[in-house]
């Protein structure tokens, strides 16, 4: 089988893993990690070759006797390059690995009984309909989740990882790398711990991976697919306490209606023993591990790499998606876009754009008779042209000046009905902001952090407090308010809840 090269894109985190398949393992021949917000690289001339081991640039070869210098800019395409300048990149695929939010979830709910033709369109409505996103067939994969839901995946808009394939394809004197799918993180991470694990039907179980700034919650009843949780923003870099890990489990749990877990699997930039010792803590009734990669072969990575094997299990895991699929042990989804296939093809044009190549010459030809004849016709035309153009700049100053008249007519009206709309409601405004401001000003516990309102009238208060109480009382200050969530949350030093209030401008006065 052709060899790959991963490529998991998250944040300002590109992780590259060169992987083959050898009989029925894995083979890794390479790691490599980029960070995108790195400072720009100046080398000088002497420097003639670098690399990239583990998440450190080596420069080497440096001839200290050369006095000529010149900056030359490294991006994350010469870095990635320099890292992988032992392979012959032709020969290998490259398999882009997404994560939020290059890539969205959508939840279908509707109709399963139907056929596959059908089914995509259904989602394409929802979808549609819910979110007023419009895609096309291609640009859709879809699964079905534990409780017989279809998750959908899609793509919108530009693609940096398919961008950074594409950078290294030109830093290298070609046009591109074969790209023969895009894979979801979440999605292949799920099925390779389920291939793994082999748990139990009845198990419920949790896929915690913790990158460098950011982490995911990931959901399995038995070995299928239960619950994608949000997007973390926590992560090795910005983690101080591993408690918080803990109440975005317990709220995702309550999202996807989980009521215990069974398994927990740590992987990432983090499996060390004192995060398993926390998690026993907080559920002493789960099985917690981490991953043991024992079906990879890693006889050519050395001890630096080694260690890190959990860092790649993104790749890793979409390295073994990839290739089940490729022995028909596994239908996964792949969400590589038609733009990316036309890009791919060694000529852009269809199949009867060949047919039409002959025709080509005999059109040059018809085209460089129909020239020479109508030469003379345009010079005359040319000074009739002058003639009009002297004629249409008079004409255009006119419009112009007719233009600026109506210009202001029209904006009379609108100016007119938004000077209307903002002193019929400046009154109600002032007359909230005066009974909030009142009851903070009698209390140094409470405060505002959003204030936002809708074309229904409906204001939505958020904030934080350092004593529950106050909540209630801020919500029977005003008529008809509604304390709809309140969320204990550790704010610093300092225990705090989190609030939001809603309440309708109709509702005042205060009683």
């Amino acid at each position: 089988m052709k060899p790959i090269v991963c490529l998991y894109c998250e944040g300002n985190d590109t992780k590259v893993a060169v992987i083959s398949k050898e009989q029925d393992k894995l083979r890794v021949a390479k790691f490599a990690s980029y960070d995108s917000v790195h400072p720009v690289i100046d080398i000088e001339d002497g420097i003639t070759s670098l690399s990239i081991e583990g998440e450190g640039l080596t420069l080497e070869k440096v001839e200290k006797e050369t006095s000529v210098s010149s900056a030359m800019t490294v991006t994350g395409a010469g870095l990635i390059s320099a890292a992988l300048k032992d392979f012959n990149l032709a020969k290998y695929s490259f398999l882009p690995a997404l994560t939020e939010p290059s890539i969205y979830y959508h939840i279908f709910e509707g109709k399963k009984n139907v056929k596959n033709a059908k089914l995509t369109q259904e989602i394409l409505n929802d979808i549609k309909e819910s979110k007023n996103i419009y895609l096309e067939k291609d640009n859709l994969g879809y699964i079905e989740l534990a409780d017989k839901s279809m998750l959908s995946v899609f793509l919108s808009g530009d693609i940096p990882c398919v961008n950074l394939v594409n950078a290294i394809a030109r830093h290298n004197g070609r046009r591109y790398y074969k790209i023969p799918t895009i894979k979801s993180a979440e999605l292949s991470l799920a099925y390779y711990i389920a291939k793994k694990k082999k748990f139990f039907p009845d198990d419920s179980s949790l896929i915690v991976y913790i990158g460098k700034e950011y982490s995911k919650l990931i959901f399995l009843q038995g070995r299928k697919l239960k619950h994608i949780g949000g997007t973390l923003d926590i992560g090795t870099v910005n983690l101080h306490t591993y408690d918080v890990y803990f109440s975005k489990i317990l709220l995702e749990m309550e999202n996807g209606g989980i009521s215990q877990l069974d398994n927990i699997i740590v992987c990432g930039e983090d499996d060390s023993e004192n995060l398993i010792l926390s998690f026993y803590g907080t559920f002493p009734e789960a099985n917690v591990s981490r991953i043991d990669f024992d079906e990879l072969n890693v006889s050519d990575l050395d001890e630096q790499s080694k260690e890190k094997l959990s860092s790649f299990t993104v790749p890793i895991a979409v390295a073994t998606e990839y290739f089940d699929e490729l022995d028909g042990i596994y239908s996964g989804v792949n969400l590589l876009p038609k733009y990316v296939k036309d890009e791919q093809k060694t000529f852009q044009f269809a199949w009867h754009g060949y047919a039409v190549l002959p025709l080509l010459f005999g059109t040059a030809l018809m085209v460089t008779l129909l020239v020479l004849s109508n030469m003379r016709k345009i010079d005359a035309l040319d000074k009739e042209i002058a003639q009009k153009t002297i004629m249409v700049n008079e004409n255009q100053q006119i419009l112009n000046q007719i233009q600026m008249i109506k210009t202001k007519i029209n904006t009379f009206d609108q100016t007119q009905a938004i000077l209307d709309t903002v002193s019929s409601g400046a009154s109600v405004w002032s007359g909230v902001m005066a009974e909030i401001s009142n009851f903070f000003a009698a209390r140094k516990n409470i405060w505002l952090t959003k204030v936002a309102a809708d074309p229904g009238n409906n204001v939505l208060l958020e904030g934080y407090a350092l004593d529950k109480r106050v909540l209630t009382d801020f919500a029977y200050s005003i008529n008809s308010a509604e304390l709809k969530n309140m969320v204990f949350e550790e704010l610093r030093d300092q225990n705090a809840y989190k609030f939001n209030i809603v309440f309708n401008l109709l509702s005042f006065p205060k009683k």
